[in-house]
């Protein structure tokens, strides 16, 4: 099933074909908790959120009708649960997902970028959702603003806007930290 595409994929699923589904697990599994874990910082939480994306999908498959990429299909019901779960809580923290250290920076340098991450991921928190999500859809999953639309389901000017005010409130909050 390598060569297949995940439409195809998506396509068998909908017919009942739980290989399928298996392989668009196996494909997505880590782009889903690491996704969410973005959204949430909590490694718990994230993993359960990705487990829950990836029922919602298979329930929803014999409804599946595509309309977009099921990679856009995917990072929609991946969002929607986040924001749905950040809703439901009064505080968000994203802890820092360990990233190997650059040789090349030597230990000082390794720990400024460190804390330098550290202030974004903070900053991050402090965004409303739609925000947040734009950001994080945007700038560590890399996707582009029409499928940023389509996810969010919102217009490629609320993209826009959302993107636009989210990076004005962190340059704000992020100005009060210069860079050492």
């Amino acid at each position: 099933m390598k060569g297949i595409s995940d439409d195809d994929l998506m396509r068998a699923v909908s017919s009942g074909d739980l290989d399928a589904f298996n392989e668009l697990v196996l494909r997505y599994q880590g782009v889903a908790w690491k996704t969410a874990y973005r959204f949430l910082g909590d490694a718990m939480e994230s993993e359960d959120i990705a487990q829950e994306s990836f029922l919602r999908i298979l329930a929803a498959a014999p409804r599946y009708r595509p309309t977009a990429t099921f990679r856009t299909y995917f990072y929609r019901t991946l969002t929607h649960l986040c924001i749905d779960r950040l809703r439901k809580r009064k505080f968000t923290t994203i802890d820092d997902i360990p990233e190997p250290a650059d040789p090349s920076r030597g230990p000082e340098g390794n720990l400024i970028e460190k804390e330098r991450g550290d202030r974004v991921r903070k900053a991050i928190e402090t965004l409303p959702s739609n925000q947040k999500a734009a950001i994080i859809l945007r700038h560590y999953e890399g996707l582009s603003y029409a499928e940023i639309s389509r996810v969010l389901g919102v217009t490629l000017k609320a993209v826009e806007r959302l993107i636009s005010r989210a990076r004005a409130s962190l340059q704000a909050l992020l100005s009060d930290h210069p860079e050492q």
